[in-house]
């Protein structure tokens, strides 16, 4: 079988580094920004082969004062929780951490915040939410950042508008408050948070009211799910699972590759029983202890459980050929696949180096249809197919498949139908709407078959003449063509006349361009600017006076329209001057 290998770092000396991957860099803001948001996203672009990185967060280069070394797995983005502060230089360091290797401390970058200069919004409780019911009297009170806030104030009371039990208590560098005593046993708890911030407080915060219950037990303890306690051949990526604990709010996760370590999740807290993925290490046994807890406490005696992991289809780090390997086959298919509507079943085929392949029709409801298990298949039809292709691998003693897929679109193509050519002209020129029907996706060109072509139906600026446009299919079913007759030029109708019995300009009429030969229109409508009708005159008469009734009209634009001999429509404006 042939093993296909991603070299992601740099060779020397036949031995690979992973201190020699590339470090990431901010993306937004990015180095060097002002005028940054307090609350902003701080992104970066990820690194191909990284596990993991590490965010500092400081004030000064290099500084870990805002956030100090902490873990985002293999996320390439972190919001500071408590936001970052105004007016202020902030320097930020990403780490690509390891498992089983030295760490990689990138350079510091920097971006100046902006100066606000107004009062935060109102927060929004997280826990205990509003109307909450059956609350530990034990509870902390825990609510989301408002952007902007740099304190908050809490008051707590046994009715709407007290604050018996905590007042105004001042919060700073927190999102949360633990009252130093029980709160009342079966009691409605109301309670008021205001951020505030230099500029002043928030305004018209509303007030929020849970109830209390009687004491809470300590949970009890819980059980691994996904991976089962004592599994092997966990695949390198699971999600973890675990037995939900009704009256656990949390649950402390500790994981290491020897009962006595926890090299890989140091007490980590997760508020639900499914949310922990890792990508771990191949060949090795993985212990984990999971302690629920609530305001009561913690679970108390709870058992280490284990798992154990093989090589799995990558990719991993072969230690043995200092190589990076996936054993997936490599793919390389197109988002859309086309074919012309009339070319009947299509074949389409890969080219890919795999063990084997499968071709699955998906129906609207997300159902597959197995096709064809060649490395080729016949379509019939439009719709979303998945396109799949494996490798065979043993390990462990069992034979498992490393496959990868694409999900595709087959659309149906054609020939274009021009329909019409609209003309307008302007400054002696003419431009040219190239109206087209078809279902396929095409592109427009003029004057020359072999282009260059462009996206857009619409030409400006052509002189007038014989133009020929050519409106190609980009799945290859075709060109379609037609020619614009000279009868549709707008050279031949002035742009405006002066009918002041000087001999000079005095009639408006049509006049065929010198190098146009002989073009015949139709009558010629005249309209003033609100449409109404006003003349018809022949072509072959001195023209308009502008005179309606015998009346001299006012200078002012005017429009026109006549239908050439091939009925094509030809309109535009010109102006009387007094």
């Amino acid at each position: 079988m042939k093993k296909k290998l991603l070299f992601y770092l740099i060779l020397c000396c036949s031995s690979i580094s992973y201190s020699q991957l590339a470090c990431p860099t901010l993306t937004s803001p990015m180095n060097g920004d002002t005028n940054v948001a307090v609350d902003a996203v701080i992104t970066w672009n990820g690194i191909v082969g990284a596990p993991g990185y590490l965010v500092s967060i400081g004030t000064t280069s290099g500084g870990t004062d805002i956030v100090n070394e902490r873990a985002v797995g293999n996320a390439t983005s972190y919001q500071p929780p408590l936001g970052l502060p105004e007016n202020t230089d902030i320097y930020v360091t990403i780490t690509i951490f390891f498992f089983n290797a030295e760490n990689i401390v990138c350079s510091t970058e920097m971006f100046r915040t902006e100066d606000v200069i107004q009062p935060p919004s109102c927060t929004t409780p997280r826990f205990p939410i509003d109307g909450s019911m059956n609350v530990n009297v034990a509870t902390s009170i825990v609510w989301n950042y408002a952007p902007t806030a740099t304190g908050y104030r809490v008051s707590l009371g046994t009715s709407t508008g007290s604050s018996d039990i905590i007042n105004n208590e001042n919060i700073v560098g927190a999102l949360s408050y633990q009252p130093t005593l029980d709160l009342p046993v079966d009691a409605e708890i109301f309670v008021t948070i205001v951020p505030y911030n230099e500029n002043g407080p928030a305004t018209s915060c509303s007030e929020y009211s849970f109830t209390t219950g009687g004491l809470v037990n300590i949970p009890t303890c819980t059980s691994l799910v996904n991976p089962a306690n004592g599994a092997i051949n966990v695949e390198l990526s699971p999600v973890l699972e675990w037995t939900e604990v009704p009256n656990a709010t949390g649950y402390r996760v500790t994981i290491g590759t020897t009962p006595f370590n926890a090299n890989v999740v140091d007490n980590v807290v997760f508020i639900d029983n499914s949310s922990l993925f890792i990508e771990f290490e191949p060949n090795l046994t993985f212990f984990i202890t999971i302690v629920p807890f609530n305001a009561a406490g913690e679970a108390l005696g709870c058992e280490q459980q284990s798992f154990s992991t093989v090589l799995g289809c990558g990719p991993y780090f072969d230690s043995i050929t200092n190589q990076l390997v996936d054993l997936r086959p490599e793919i390389n298919f197109p988002d859309v696949v086309s074919f012309c509507q009339n070319d009947g079943p299509f074949l389409i085929s890969s080219d890919d180096t795999a063990a084997g392949f499968r071709w699955y029709k998906v129906d609207e409801f997300d159902n597959e249809q197995l096709i064809s298990s060649e490395d080729e298949v016949m379509l019939t039809e439009p719709g979303i197919y998945r396109y799949e292709a494996y490798n065979i691998a043993s390990q462990s003693g069992s034979t498992i498949e490393c496959e990868i897929s694409k999900i595709f679109q087959v659309v149906t193509s054609g020939l274009a139908q021009i329909d019409d050519l609209r003309v307008t002209g302007q400054n002696g020129t003419i431009n040219v709407s190239v109206e087209i029907s078809g279902i396929g996706d095409y592109e427009f060109t003029v004057d020359n078959i072999d282009g260059p072509y462009q996206d857009s139906n619409m030409f400006e600026g052509l002189q007038p003449g014989f133009h020929t446009f050519y409106v190609r299919d980009n799945n290859g079913c075709g060109i379609a063509e037609k020619t614009l007759e000279q009868d549709l030029t707008l050279d031949g109708f002035p742009k405006f006349f002066t009918p002041n019995g000087d001999g000079v300009n005095d009639f408006w009429q049509f006049i065929p361009p010198p190098d146009a030969g002989q073009v015949e229109i139709g009558a010629i409508s005249i309209f003033n600017r609100y449409g109404m009708f006003l003349k018809q005159i022949d072509p072959t008469s001195r023209g308009w006076d502008g005179n309606f009734n015998g009346k001299p009209l006012p200078a002012s634009d005017y429009w026109f329209k006549t239908i050439s001999p091939k009925n094509k429509k030809i309109q535009g404006h010109f102006s009387l001057k007094r």
